[in-house]
């Protein structure tokens, strides 16, 4: 008879305790092994990478960060950047117990989880960047609200759920700054400092992060690898899967 496991289980903890505690979404099956992964959402809604979470689980530990506390109107309200986020990430992975990491990132999560690697190279195993945002040409309000137009009719409407009512508790606000601090990045450029694989993906439906850009940034990585997959922007949401299995093969890299 084929062997049978319990399915991952989700949990929900501030850890670790003391100055650098962030929400975290925790999944996994008892007694997990395996290397950590560590996703960063974009834009402060981590709902809507749950499923890749559970997907990821299989093969060993999965945490989910809420670092902006957008989800959890208990927790600390942290500053609405970019910079001040990543040092937030990097501040936790210190602070937290266990090996080097696959550090996960997507769209606007990407950038924070690329800007942390920088800042403490030694707790991070390998770095992935989902669909990270933005190209140069996208960095000017105009050509990014016509390319999240083209994006959103590829997208499906069940993520829409998953990602509302963090935007509605982070208020638009917070939400405008974010992103344009994350238009004021240049992810492209700081690849160029990071010793550790980089794996990039995106989806092929995607002009957020399209798959030129995709390409375009493995290769200014010192040891990078482009993935383009089927899909849009959201396509972790969509295929977990798919998404499962890249962060898996990030473990072994």
């Amino acid at each position: 008879m084929p062997t049978t496991h319990p399915a991952p289980v989700l949990y929900v903890r501030h850890e670790p305790a003391g100055p650098h505690a962030v929400r975290t979404l925790g999944a996994g099956r008892p007694g997990p092994d395996g290397r950590p992964v560590v996703l960063v959402p974009g834009l402060g809604a981590p709902g809507y990478l749950l499923r890749a979470a559970r997907c990821c689980a299989a093969r060993g530990p999965v945490r989910l960060l809420d670092v902006p506390g957008f989800d959890d109107p208990r927790g600390p309200v942290r500053p609405a950047a970019l910079h001040p986020l990543a040092a937030t990430v990097a501040g936790w992975l210190v602070a937290t117990d266990g090996p080097p990491v696959v550090l996960a990132g997507h769209s606007t999560g990407a950038q924070v989880a690329l800007r942390a690697a920088t800042l403490v190279p030694e707790r991070v195993h390998a770095l992935v960047l989902l669909a990270p945002t933005f190209p140069p040409a996208l960095r000017r309000p105009l050509p990014l609200a016509t390319a999240f137009a083209r994006t959103a009719r590829w997208e499906s409407p069940a993520v829409l759920p998953t990602l509302l009512p963090s935007y509605a508790r982070a208020g638009a606000g917070r939400l405008v700054r974010y992103l344009r601090s994350a238009q004021a990045d240049a992810p492209e450029e700081t690849l160029r400092t990071v010793s550790c694989p980089v794996t990039v993906a995106g989806g092929s439906r995607d002009a957020l992060a399209p798959p030129g850009w995709i390409h375009t940034l493995a290769r200014r990585a010192p040891h990078g690898t482009p993935v383009v997959l089927p899909g849009a922007h959201a396509f972790p949401h969509a295929d977990p899967h798919r998404t499962g299995r890249v962060l898996t093969r990030a473990r072994g890299s």
